[in-house]
């Protein structure tokens, strides 16, 4: 089989390690891909968001199946222009993807199917947003309603600090036209955790969970990122919990897309927060989550292409997957100064050594060759992942890696993992 893998951050270098195992698969071509993946896949470099460069490559290489990878082309409609020309895609159609697109729709569409989400309110203006804020009191979740690459939410815990994330919203528009509308949701509290779970549009399973750490500072503190890592799976989702979430997220949501005649056969991620065992939904999204593929991914023993075949001709019920028992935990290496202004071009080393470790991987997000060197070149620059048979071996693992890469303004968080490690299990190189 032919595949077409979209996209150039560690999710899509990960996913292209593992689809590259698959015995189906003939050769896979990755647009833009990245220096990690361009050992895996013939890169080309055609951006994630020109559909119609996408569209010429698919055709003229033959492509049998394209995978998706970040939210952008989905939300641009991916699915639905490639359906033109015969070519499945692995995702939702531009209907779909609203459920990541806008946040506003999500929210009507889980008030509409009962699903358990915080009290919200929708605004297009900065001062009756304001006003609103004043009136419900702090803190309060502020959040941009369009793509916002996983920073246009904001957990205001004062006044001062509603105020300015209303006025960079509506005003500087620093999120352009993702927030000229604006959800204000109540602030729930407890314990976050992802699930992801592969659908067809009738049949679901559910992968294994994970842990996001949004947060740019350690203490889940600072500026939300992308994410500066995961760990799966993640204790605080039990068995029974997991059950609720296919009884009252998962099984409502499906049923409502499919009242509204939306064909949806690809990833269903759903951010929840868990408190004293009842669970609300913080958002959906309609792709494999960075960095939460990095520590899922790795877990699978079965076919990921098979899987996603399998979803996309709507034969899920055919399959039947296969995990390790390891846990896996992720480190990202950032750029100093993310998710705000920082500095590319630095040299990185340390890749060799690593590739030679066990229960190491590395997955590169934001590098690129120059002068026959690989240099950093974003803010997410490599995703460390270490794997074990208990979470404290993930966690020794995945820092002992982050020991051996160097560059210039290296950053990271060293409490990934944290919230489910005991403080005498804890500890960090560097």
């Amino acid at each position: 089989m032919r595949v077409m893998l979209i996209g150039g951050g560690g999710r899509e270098h990960c996913l292209a390690w593992k689809i590259s195992q698959s015995p189906l698969l003939e050769e896979l071509i990755c647009c833009p891909g990245n220096v990690g993946i361009s050992s895996l896949a013939r890169c080309l470099p055609v951006k994630e968001t020109d559909l119609d460069g996408l569209l010429e490559v698919a055709l003229q290489e033959k492509i049998e199946m394209v995978v998706v990878g970040p939210e952008a082309p989905l939300a641009l409609g991916i699915k639905d222009h490639f359906a033109e020309k015969g070519i499945p895609v692995f995702g939702p159609g531009r209907e779909g993807a609203k459920l990541e697109s806008s946040k506003t729709w999500a929210k009507d569409l889980m008030s509409a199917c009962s699903i358990p989400t915080a009290a919200y309110a929708v605004f297009q203006e900065e001062k009756e947003a304001l006003n609103y804020v004043k009136k419900k009191g702090v803190p309060i979740v502020i959040k941009a309603d369009g793509l916002a690459a996983g920073k246009g939410v904001t957990v205001a815990k004062s006044m001062e600090e509603a105020s300015i994330a209303l006025h960079n919203l509506f005003t500087k528009k620093v999120f352009g036209d993702a927030g000229k509308k604006v959800v204000i949701e109540d602030c729930l509290e407890g314990e976050e955790v992802s699930v992801l779970a592969v659908t067809d549009g009738k049949d679901i399973i559910i992968l294994p969970s994970a842990q996001d750490h949004k947060a740019a500072w350690e203490g889940d503190k600072g500026p939300n990122t992308g994410g500066m890592g995961a760990d799966s799976p993640a204790p605080v989702l039990s068995k029974e919990l997991e059950q609720q979430v296919r009884e009252q997220v998962f099984l409502p949501l499906l049923a409502g897309l499919e009242q509204r005649n939306i064909d949806y056969k690809g990833v269903i991620y759903a951010g929840l927060m868990v408190n004293k065992g009842i669970l609300n939904v913080l958002e959906f999204n309609v792709r494999f989550g960075d960095p939460e593929t990095q520590v899922i991914i790795p877990r699978l023993q079965s076919d990921l292409l098979e899987l996603i075949v399998a979803a996309s001709s709507g034969k899920l019920s055919d399959v039947s997957l296969r995990w390790t028992s390891d846990h896996a935990l992720c480190v990202v290496l950032a750029s100093g100064g993310y998710p705000a202004e920082y500095k590319t071009g630095y040299p990185v080393s340390g890749l060799e050594t690593i590739r030679k470790v066990e229960k190491l991987l590395v997955f590169h997000a934001g590098t690129a060759f120059e002068k026959e060197k690989v240099v950093t070149a974003g803010g997410r620059v490599l995703n460390i992942v270490g794997t074990g048979s208990t979470l404290k071996e993930a966690y020794q693992n995945a820092y002992r890696g982050v020991g051996m890469i160097h560059f210039q303004d290296l950053y990271f968080r060293r409490d990934i993992g944290f919230k489910a490690l005991p403080s005498s299990e804890r500890m960090c190189s560097k």
